[in-house]
């Protein structure tokens, strides 16, 4: 079957997967709900039938503000096969973003997750004039209910249907089908344009990059808004996999267990919290046990992906999984399991280990721009290499320009930004190549490899170019560190802002006798600042030496997408950071005399006082980590 169109997958499932009983399945009040394909089908269109009846039209925009739920697929396909452009929107943005997005976009309807959504947009929505309904997929008082849509669908299914086939035939493949807003790191968002081709070319393709097919199960706890859930969400539904959306965050623990996934998509931070959880709990088993433990870890830091010549490892590999890794496969479901790594950079120790483990991690590439995949690993057959993002997509064609910035060309990029024609001339050239702003090169087989973005790379004043975003990849594998943020534009040296993993350090102190009242003043103890100088040290010895980090300042906050220091993707909002923290940057290059402020939440700590911590800390006889 010739699918070109998101809409097209309908279909799909009608001939292929005509008796499924869990196309898609969502929580509720705590139990596990299951959408057949037919039910799937009839939502659908209903959908379709009953905006048409309300008056809504080809063309149009409606917006999105929700969790992830099988409803949004009912309303995904049900805008798409008439015509009308879905614009999903995060629902953990702030009021300015949903004031800039819904003016912006010109959305004619909104619908919504429920109350938490409507208390944050109610006060800014009076005073957008284009939107004429919001509706609620929970029952609130204030607003209509998505059914409603549904009822008017069902009543005019026979007025309708004809209409619908008609527009449906009229749509090509290469109109607009969604108005993704990025979520950017500076600046207003940016409205990316993408078409049914952009989004199912890539689906298609990055289906074979798993190879599994109707009788699997996914667990979707990523936000369908974002570019990467929403087309492995497409991926999996051509694949006729089984979609269970987790009910939020909090249960994704839970909801592993009782769905037992066969594949799932995550970011790199997520992971390495799974990895840091299963770490600690090592920490505490008792002498025996904690030793196999650590000797299984150990043996999976050195897994190799062709290990055909490697008999005595191999060996120790069978024992290691039986009596250890098994039990981690057995906290992520107990299943065969593959996990798709995207969204940012994955350190190569966390693929390494889940691949020995046997929950093979295949780590991608792209851009919300780029629809989004431009290059992954495979499994199936195994095409993958750690430390990459893979080999290129087909259809995709990318080259490297002069100063390493990756250039990337075919079916997925881009119609262009939304009102911005120059925005777009300026990423995409004459020549039909999307600049992505990243940093990279291809190996001599063919493998991408990402370095840093290009726009962050910066040079020290002694003339030598740091890419922070690679030490920073370096510096948070240490159990202690959450975030950092490397600094030193134009100064003679690189420094570091650093988040602690404040979990792990509060572990760390009791372990150590270290006593403090809050964060604040923990961060500011010499013994915490001489253990983390001792991190530092660590990895600094793996650096160049103009990428060596010669200062660091403790910060006793925790960076978060809420509190505005990382994005919705968990990358770092730079500008928000230099902002937040500029006394103690300028205090770090003494650019002036002026000292932080005490609620600065910074260590500032005299040389005697880091060796008298560092002595203090090399003296105590429990473990370090």
């Amino acid at each position: 079957m010739n699918i070109t169109r998101t809409f097209d997958l309908l279909d799909r499932y009608k001939e292929l997967y005509p008796d499924k009983e869990d196309a898609l399945a969502g929580k509720q009040d705590g139990k596990w709900v299951k959408v057949s394909t037919q039910d799937y089908l009839n939502y659908s269109n209903w959908i379709s039938y009953g905006l048409l009846s309300l008056g809504f039209k080809k063309g149009d925009k409606i917006a999105t503000i929700t969790n992830n739920r099988p409803e949004w697929n009912f309303v995904d396909h049900g805008l798409a096969q008439i015509g009308i452009v879905h614009v999903p929107i995060y629902p953990t943005i702030g009021t300015e973003e949903y004031d800039y997005i819904l003016n912006h976009s010109e959305v004619k309807a909104i619908i919504i997750s429920g109350k938490i959504i409507w208390n944050k947009i109610s006060g800014i929505i009076k005073n957008i004039k284009s939107i004429e309904r919001i509706f609620s997929f929970n029952e609130t008082e204030e607003l209509e209910s998505w059914e409603v849509i549904v009822e008017e669908g069902k009543k005019n299914e026979e007025k309708y249907r004809d209409e619908v086939i008609k527009i449906k035939e009229s749509i090509d493949k290469h109109e607009m089908v969604t108005l993704i807003y990025t979520s950017g790191t500076t600046g207003n968002p940016k409205g990316v344009m993408l078409s049914h081709n952009n989004i199912v070319t890539n689906a298609i393709s990055t289906s074979k990059a798993h190879g599994l097919g109707g009788d699997k199960r996914t667990l979707s706890f990523l936000p369908l808004c974002h570019v990467y859930e929403r087309m492995m969400n497409y991926n999996f539904q051509y694949s006729g996999i089984s979609i269970y959306y987790a009910e939020n965050l909090g249960t994704i623990t839970t909801d592993i267990k009782e769905v037992k996934p066969h594949i799932f998509n995550t970011v790199p931070r997520l992971l390495e919290k799974v990895y840091d959880g299963i770490i600690g709990k090592g920490k505490n088993l008792p002498y025996i046990k904690k030793q196999i433990f650590f000797w299984a870890v150990n043996l999976g830091l050195r897994y190799k992906l062709k290990a055909k010549f490697r008999f005595w490892y191999n060996v120790k590999l069978k024992i290691a999984r039986k009596l250890i890794f098994s039990k981690w496969k057995e906290a992520l479901g107990g299943e065969d399991l593959l996990i798709v790594s995207g969204g940012a950079a994955l350190q190569e120790r966390l693929a390494r280990i889940f691949w020995a483990a046997g929950m093979p991690v295949l780590e991608g590439y792209g851009l919300t721009e780029t629809a989004p995949v431009i290059a992954v690993n495979f499994y199936a057959p195994i095409i993958c290499k750690f430390g990459t993002v893979g080999p290129v997509l087909e259809n995709v064609e990318v080259k490297i320009a002069d100063d390493g910035e990756i250039l990337a060309k075919g079916p997925n990029i881009m119609l262009g930004y939304y009102k911005d024609p120059e925005m777009t001339k300026e990423v995409i050239d004459e020549d039909g190549f999307f600049h992505t702003g990243d940093i990279g090169y291809l190996d001599e087989n063919g493998f991408l490899k990402i370095t840093d973005r290009k726009k962050e790379m910066f040079k020290t004043s002694g003339g030598k170019y740091i890419a922070p975003q690679a030490i920073e990849n370096k510096l948070k594998e240490s159990f202690f560190i959450e975030q950092l943020m490397v600094i030193g534009e134009n100064e003679k040296f690189a420094s570091a802002l650093i988040s602690p993993n404040f979990k792990f350090l509060h572990d760390w102190c009791t372990i150590h006798k270290v006593q403090y009242r809050d964060n604040e003043e923990l961060v500011q103890l010499p013994e915490v600042v001489a253990r983390y100088q001792k991190e530092v040290n660590k990895y600094n010895a793996t650096l160049g030496e103009h990428e060596k980090i010669k200062r660091f300042r403790l910060v006793c906050e925790e960076w978060s997408p809420q509190t505005g220091e990382l994005s919705p993707t968990q990358k770092l909002k730079r500008n928000v950071v230099y902002g937040k923290y500029k006394d103690i940057i300028a205090e770090i290059y003494q650019h002036d005399k002026k000292q932080p402020k005490n609620n600065s939440l910074i260590s500032k700590i005299s040389v005697n006082n880091i060796k008298n911590g560092i002595k203090k800390t090399l003296s105590k006889n429990a473990p370090e980590e």
